[in-house]
C-alpha cells in the first residue's frame, strides 16, 4: 500500500515558542516543523529539558538570521535551592552536599552583586557542548569527565525577586552562552552553603518575550481550528531578529541590483555598519552593510522577489 507524504511548506518568519518542561529544544523545533508543515526550520539557541520559556524558532527564509537571535543577550528567572549541590547541578542530579543555610538576603542579594560584569565560567558536564562531535552529558552519563576551558561571559543584572528558607528566586540578565546552572552554583559556594537550580524559565531574548509567545498546546488547538496555510498570522516577520538594526528603502534599480549580488549606491544619509534593507513595497530584501566606497554592499539576501 502506498504511504502517504506529507507535503512540505515554504513557510517564512519567527515563531515565539514556550518551550514546555521535558522537551529538548530540538524536541520543540521537530514538533513545531511538524505542525506548520513547514520545509525549513531551526531554533535559536538550546534550552536544557528542565528549563522552559522562550524559544524563537525560525520558519523557512528566518533560519538565515537566527544567529542573531542566538546571540542575543538572554533573561531568565532562576530558582535555586541553597543548601544542596548535586551532580549536574540542577534537580536531576544525586546530592553530593549538604550544608545548613545561615546567610541573610541581604548577605545573597551582596553575593549576587559580586558576580555582576564579565565573569569566566567551566561549562558543566550536564550540558549540551560537543566534545569531539559528542555532547558532554552523553559523557557525564557514562561517568567520563572531560576537561573544560573558562569561558568568559557577561551578567548584566540579578535582581532577588523571593528570598524564604533555602529557596531564591532571582532574575538574571546575561549574555549568551551564560550556565544559569553554574552561575547558582558558584553563587552557593560564595555564600558557603553549595546551590543547585530547581527551576529555570527563559523569559527574554533579542528583544523577543515570553509575554507573546505560544505553548505547544495552544499551537496543536490552533491548527484544528484554522487551515494550516493560514498559520502565517502566528508568526513575526522575519527582519524582526534584526530590529536593533537601522532600517533603509532602497528604489527599485537599487534593490533590483542588490538582489544580484551588486553593490548600490543609496543617495542621503546612510547608517554605518549593518543595516536591513527594504524595497519600495516595504519587503524585506536582507542584510547589508556599507563599504568604504560609500556603496551598500549585501551581506545576507532573501530569495529573488522577482
Amino acid at each position: 500500500m502506498a504511504q502517504f507524504k506529507r507535503v512540505k511548506r515554504n513557510i517564512n518568519g519567527v515563531l515565539l515558542l514556550d518551550k514546555p518542561l521535558g522537551f529538548s529544544s530540538n524536541q520543540a523545533l521537530q514538533k513545531v516543523k511538524w505542525l506548520f508543515q513547514a520545509a525549513k526550520a531551526g531554533h535559536t539557541g538550546t534550552l536544557d529539558p528542565l528549563a522552559t520559556g522562550l524559544l524563537p524558532i525560525c520558519l523557512g527564509e528566518a533560519t538565515k538570521f537566527a544567529q542573531y537571535v542566538t546571540d542575543a543577550d538572554k533573561t531568565y528567572i532562576a530558582t535555586v535551592k541553597f543548601g544542596t549541590t548535586t551532580s549536574t547541578g540542577d534537580a536531576e542530579g544525586e546530592v553530593i552536599a549538604t550544608s545548613d543555610v545561615r546567610f541573610t538576603r541581604a548577605q545573597l542579594e551582596s553575593a549576587c552583586q559580586s558576580f555582576l560584569g564579565e565573569i569566566s565560567q567551566v561549562p558543566p558536564m550536564y550540558s549540551a557542548l560537543k566534545f569531539e562531535g559528542k555532547a558532554l552529558y552523553e559523557y557525564a552519563r557514562e561517568g567520563v569527565d572531560i576537561e573544560r576551558q573558562s569561558r568568559l561571559v557577561t551578567i548584566a543584572d540579578i535582581t532577588i525577586a523571593h528570598f524564604e528558607g533555602d529557596v531564591a528566586e532571582m532574575t538574571v540578565k546575561c549574555s549568551k552562552g551564560t550556565y544559569i546552572r553554574t552561575l547558582a552554583e558558584d553563587i552557593g559556594n560564595a555564600l558557603g552553603s553549595g546551590a543547585h537550580l530547581i527551576g529555570l524559565r527563559r523569559i527574554e531574548t533579542a528583544g523577543y518575550e515570553l509575554a507573546d509567545a505560544i505553548t505547544i498546546e495552544q499551537l496543536e488547538q490552533k491548527i484544528k481550528e484554522t487551515p494550516v496555510e493560514v498559520l502565517q498570522s502566528l508568526l513575526l516577520p522575519i527582519d524582526s531578529a534584526l530590529s536593533h538594526l537601522p532600517a533603509l528603502t532602497l528604489n527599485a534599480d537599487a534593490a533590483h541590483y542588490l538582489m544580484q549580488g551588486q553593490a548600490v549606491w543609496v543617495s542621503g544619509k546612510i547608517p554605518n555598519g549593518e543595516m536591513r534593507l527594504f524595497d519600495e513595497n516595504a519587503r524585506f530584501l536582507g542584510l547589508g552593510f556599507l563599504q568604504d566606497d560609500g556603496k551598500i554592499a549585501p551581506k545576507r539576501l532573501m530569495r529573488d522577489f522577482s
